[in-house]
């Protein structure tokens, strides 16, 4: 390849980038300015909550409880070595409720919510549904995509918080039964370390990474194309842009709660 035809290619991929975003800006503007216009549906709203986060539950579940027992495995393994024992009940809090939390649940929602949303929207337009939709004047975001949107926002916190409870009892039991810390002291100590800001920062993740998991999967599936194998690439893409999203967004809120 010659020059000129290497910088002819890296100007075409980098307006095909930057017409991506555009397109995925104007998607997210639009269900945004949808989301705070009536009407609402509360039924579909409700239902959207319940599948993210009563079904979602078990799975997210077992991710937190496993991870809070492996953390303070680790932890133990560590600090041990420096004779800090006694720090690891304050790490382990802090980190459930400020990072592991927010960000395994996201994953975890990503791969389950934001695939089946890509799934079932990108069924629906390489079947002709939305275009019928569109025909009978019913505006598809407004009844696709908001209720999603707005349930992501409202359960995904809700979800975290059980997590973290879940997690944090996890690690309770393996320092309590598997490596003989006290059970009041692990506790108290638990507790006196837990800051309200500390919760808070965890929540604002959950709300912002369920943000990005339902538009992510709804653009996905609302603009899939080439029948069957074009839905098996929006969920996949699906997951893939919102994992990625997840974590780079979860970097900008730390910086931005770090430099309060």
């Amino acid at each position: 390849m010659s020059v000129l035809g290497f910088v002819g290619w890296i100007g075409y991929r980098s307006l095909g980038f930057l017409g991506a975003i555009g397109h995925f800006t104007l998607f997210m503007s639009m269900a945004i300015s949808q989301t705070l216009t009536p009407p609402y549906r509360p039924r579909r709203i409700l239902s959207a909550c319940l599948d993210l986060a009563l079904l979602s539950l078990p799975v997210v579940g077992l991710t937190a409880i496993f991870s809070g027992m492996v953390l303070v495995l680790q932890s133990y393994t560590g600090f041990a070595r420096i004779s800090a024992e006694s720090a690891i009940p304050q790490v382990v809090v802090v980190s459930l409720t400020r990072e592991l939390g927010p960000v395994l649940a996201g994953l975890m929602i990503a791969g389950r919510v934001g695939a089946a949303i890509a799934a079932e929207l990108g069924t629906m337009r390489v079947s002709d549904q939305i275009e019928a939709m569109q025909a009978m004047i019913k505006d598809p975001i407004s009844y696709l995509v908001v209720p999603r949107l707005i349930a992501g926002v409202i359960a995904m916190p809700i979800l975290v918080l059980v997590a973290d409870t879940i997690g944090v009892m996890g690690g309770y039991m393996v320092a309590v039964y598997r490596l003989g810390f006290n059970s009041a002291s692990y506790l108290n100590a638990t507790f006196e370390f837990l800051e309200f800001y500390d919760v808070v920062s965890g929540l604002v993740k959950a709300a912002v990474f369920g943000f990005i998991v339902t538009v992510v999967g709804a653009y996905k599936g609302y603009y899939a194309s080439s029948g069957a194998q074009g839905v098996g690439r929006a969920t996949t893409s699906a997951v893939v842009l919102s994992a990625i999203l997840i974590l780079v967004s979860n970097y900008l809120i730390t910086e931005a709660f770090f430099n309060r």
